[in-house]
């Protein structure tokens, strides 16, 4: 059996909503989803970074707290919910990348229209090994 879908939360905390709809999106492209996605399967990793330190050691002691082996980051699903701060996703990116060995699918969160108070819905996810791949062609 392949390994269960993992979401990798660096940002906001994700609602059984955003569970829903990210299990919704996910089904016809993932084809590993034959239960939603629940609490369980979102790793959240809280960014806190200090202004006064070096931002890519805080970064990848955050990685570090995933606890996947090599082989595990290699091949478990992951969908990543990337930082709000730019500096901390670019770092993001390239760990992951690095232990990877490719760009990781990224969720895209979008503001509910005319929602009292902002409310936030799955837009889209991104895949950006694909954008690199054609942008390299």
């Amino acid at each position: 059996m392949p390994p269960r879908m993992r979401i990798l939360n660096f940002g906001h905390p994700l609602t059984p909503a955003h569970l829903a709809q990210l299990s919704a999106v996910l089904a016809p492209i993932s084809g590993d989803l034959p239960e939603p996605l629940t609490e369980q399967d979102v790793l959240s990793i809280q960014v806190q970074l200090d202004p006064q330190m070096p931002f890519a050691d805080q970064v990848s002691q955050l990685v570090d707290e995933v606890e996947l082996s090599p082989e595990g980051w290699q091949t478990t699903p992951l969908v990543v919910n990337l930082p709000g701060l730019a500096a901390a996703v670019a770092l993001v990116l390239a760990e992951l990348h690095g232990r990877m060995g490719y760009f990781p699918a990224v969720l895209r969160l979008r503001a509910v229209a005319g929602s009292v108070p902002v409310q936030y819905e799955v837009a889209e996810i991104l895949n950006l090994q694909s954008v690199r791949d054609a942008a390299r062609r």
